[in-house]
């Protein structure tokens, strides 16, 4: 194998982290256990990069992605290139002009420079939305990557499979670059669990690993955590002395007051809200317009136990309320130590863990991606 592709004993692995957001590439490549150095972020949300600062005391890269050369991106010595594009161009509830919208450009502009960098990377890894599999822009990237000599396989995962309560489909790509190859023998009993089956001989590969088949449904939701779990207040529907769940609720009621969502709300979309319990096995995706709308933004939880969850003349007895920006960051995995700074907005947190990642499912591609053949 060529001197540049061998990492000696104890040398980190050199990474950039494009479209860093809040943080959830970084948190993946921490928990993911591989020794490895973000050497830069990049991110043109000034907001974004407040919270990332905050949380692991480095600023990203603020300028346009756009104006980066290959010079430039030759000048960080890069192993791995982590990549979280927007998904506006290829969601389902957009316009869908995939690499025709303006939001594709910077993530287009960046491939294109990969076949003109003196050291290209020796690995990409690169999250989206279900519906980027389909695109003009990934045709583009799996043509870019295959003609600059990159093995790659491609997976659509949920972190439902990973045990978290969470329906998050997601779309990923991880990319080598010879003579790196997959490891198909995987160690890690999570990732043999979760892809092991998934994974062919074949290395050019987009494999559909979230099966929604009704035989494989409820299996998979009892594999899983209960939404509880992630709560960070409890509710009175949990089983707990009566006497100390008053304490709780006392305790909280003034901070869950904003959370709790108004009667004329639950009037006008009770019928189209998706409303979970603390039981409950799996909740909706958060999107980034959660909080600002009730209606097809995420899961509702019901602090009050009813005795027939099927009425719908009962949601206003059921203490309907949001799930609180923490809890959202627990259901992507975040770390305890995660937190947003006291200046960004409520709103804001929502719109910025919307357009975030499961750190359950990342962290695990990336050992696998990280990991090489013995």
């Amino acid at each position: 194998m060529e001197e540049g592709f061998i990492k000696h004993e104890g040398e980190p692995w050199r990474v950039l982290e494009f479209y860093s957001g809040i943080g959830g590439l970084r948190y993946s490549l921490m928990k993911s256990g591989v020794k490895a150095e973000v050497v830069e972020a990049f991110d043109i949300n000034n907001v974004a990069n407040d919270v990332y600062e905050h949380n692991f005391g480095h600023r990203p890269y603020q300028g346009n992605i756009q104006s980066l050369t290959a010079a430039d991106l030759d000048s960080y010595g890069a192993d791995a290139w982590l990549l979280s594009p927007p998904c506006q161009p290829y969601t389902r509830q957009g316009l869908q002009k995939q690499s025709g919208d303006a939001r594709a450009s910077s993530f287009l502009k960046i491939l294109e420079l990969i076949p003109q960098t003196k050291q290209p990377p020796k690995m990409l890894f690169v999250e989206n939305v279900v519906g980027f599999e389909t695109s003009d822009t990934r045709t583009k990237m799996v043509e870019i990557l295959a003609n600059s000599e990159f093995f790659t396989q491609e997976f659509i995962l949920s972190p439902l499979q990973f045990a978290v309560p969470y329906s998050r489909p997601r779309y990923f790509c991880m990319a080598k670059r010879k003579p790196l190859s997959f490891q198909f023998k995987v160690f890690n009993n999570q990732l043999l669990y979760s892809l092991g089956p998934l994974l062919g001989q074949n290395e050019n590969t987009l494999i559909d690993g979230f099966d929604q088949a009704p035989e494989n449904w409820d299996k998979l939701l009892q594999s899983c955590e209960p939404v509880e779990s992630f709560l960070e207040f409890k509710n009175s529907s949990d089983q707990a002395d009566e006497e100390n769940l008053e304490n709780i609720a006392e305790g909280n009621l003034i901070k869950m007051e904003k959370f709790f969502v108004p009667s004329c709300l639950i009037d006008r979309w009770g019928s189209a809200m998706d409303i979970i319990y603390p039981d409950s096995k799996r909740c909706c995706c958060f999107t980034k317009s959660y909080y600002r709308y009730v209606k097809g933004t995420g899961s509702l939880l019901a602090t009050v136990q009813p005795k027939d969850k099927g009425k719908t003349s009962s949601l206003k007895e059921q203490g309907l309320r949001y799930f609180t920006p923490r809890e959202v960051a627990n259901l992507h995995s975040f770390p305890e130590d995660f937190h947003f700074p006291q200046h960004i907005s409520l709103r804001q947190r929502y719109a910025l863990l919307g357009n975030s990642l499961s750190i359950a499912v990342v962290a695990p591609l990336l050992c696998y991606l990280f990991t090489q053949p013995l």
